[in-house]
């Protein structure tokens, strides 16, 4: 059967490959690069990436397949999936090929593409939307595409957030229990959490309410926790305002502390700015530089929007800074009690450098 399929950027630019995964029609979403080399399940069942097309630009991916107890949410999150070659051999006993995840994932993904000139492409000229498509459904692919917002205009947290108040949320095989004897009581804002981050709050002794995006600071408070912790998650944090408000509510009243989105929320409930990258940071080999420490180490990250150093308060620090650009990678309020790192202490997938944070975190827990 031949299942060729083509990508087409919102300016134009195409190239042709082959689908894999499922056949579900036209897939469409931002387009965004990760540098990182393995991790694929990871990448794809993160909640950050809803919404977005994943290229990945290791040549070849799939090889060591698919385990259920690696997945960072409850399924692929990813709209699609591009790589330059996928492999189809055979993966260890008890795992499936990615081919497989995918399609009974109802994902689609395409094959043979060049993805360091698209990779190229996208750091040229910026992330931007894309279609992946059969020929037969070009003229729909194309009208769709004109017509699709950007990520800047599209509300994701709902599809990714848990809908009702969950106590020490049983996170699967392959992952730590909650503590029997808790030492912090944290309650924590689902935005579009990776398991990893609350498998490092347990292994610490954090006991974890987690509590729907929509949460109001009434329903915080009403938790009594040491601390408010704010997820990760994807899109634009300027849309979240109703977030921001209960963010701000909160500040002066409870330790707040943040990942990622959550860090952009923090940014934003204190004053500051956030704002659209060109391309982001994508991957799990970024360098970043501990301010205090003057420590550089190299972290995962997943963002395509970041911290505007110069609205910050001035009782704000910088705690962390990416060593190659320089951008905003984490921040401290001695004042406001709050703190937050825009890059993925949790290592998952990447180096474990950064897991120290959470202790951190835990430090400065009421």
């Amino acid at each position: 059967m031949d299942r060729t399929a083509i990508l087409r950027l919102k300016d134009g630019t195409e190239y042709t490959g082959t689908a894999f995964g499922a056949d579900s029609g036209i897939s469409i979403g931002e387009v965004v690069f990760n540098t990182g080399i393995p991790g694929y399940q990871e990448i794809l069942t993160d909640p950050s990436y809803s919404g977005q097309i994943v290229t990945l630009t290791s040549p070849m991916i799939g090889n060591y397949g698919i385990s259920a107890e690696d997945n960072e949410s409850s399924g692929i999150k990813a709209a699609a999936l591009i790589v330059k070659k996928l492999y189809r051999g055979p993966v260890m006993e008890g795992r499936i090929t990615l081919d497989e995840f995918m399609s009974r994932s109802g994902i689609t993904g395409i094959e043979g593409v060049d993805t360091r000139s698209l990779t190229l492409h996208l750091r040229d000229h910026g992330s931007q939307n894309a279609a992946i498509f059969t020929p037969d459904r070009r003229e729909e692919a194309k009208e769709l595409l004109a017509s699709f917002p950007d990520i800047t205009e599209r509300a994701l947290i709902d599809g990714v957030s848990v809908k009702d108040r969950i106590v020490d949320p049983d996170l699967g095989e392959g992952f730590c229990k909650a503590p029997e004897k808790p030492v912090k009581r944290f309650a924590l804002v689902d935005y579009g959490i990776k398991r990893s981050i609350i498998e490092c709050l347990y292994k610490r002794g954090v006991s974890v309410v987690l509590l729907p995006h929509d949460a109001t600071a009434e329903d915080v408070l009403a938790e009594d926790p040491d601390a408010l912790f704010l997820s990760n998650g994807p899109g634009d944090p300027a849309l979240l305002t109703d977030a921001v408000e209960m963010t701000r509510s909160l500040i002066g009243k409870l330790p707040i502390e943040g990942i990622c989105l959550g860090h952009q929320i923090i940014t934003i409930a204190i004053g500051g700015r956030t704002e659209k990258m060109k391309f982001g940071h994508h991957g799990s080999n970024q360098p970043v530089r501990d301010t205090v420490t003057g420590r550089t180490f190299v972290t995962a990250q997943n963002h395509g929007f970041m911290t505007v150093r110069s609205s910050l308060p001035k009782t704000t620090s910088i705690w962390f800074e990416n060593a190659n650009d320089q951008t905003v990678e984490g921040l401290y309020d001695e004042t406001l009690n709050v703190r937050s790192v825009q890059f993925h202490p949790e290592a998952a997938p990447g180096p474990e450098e950064a897991e120290a944070i959470f202790d951190a975190f835990l430090e400065k827990a009421r």
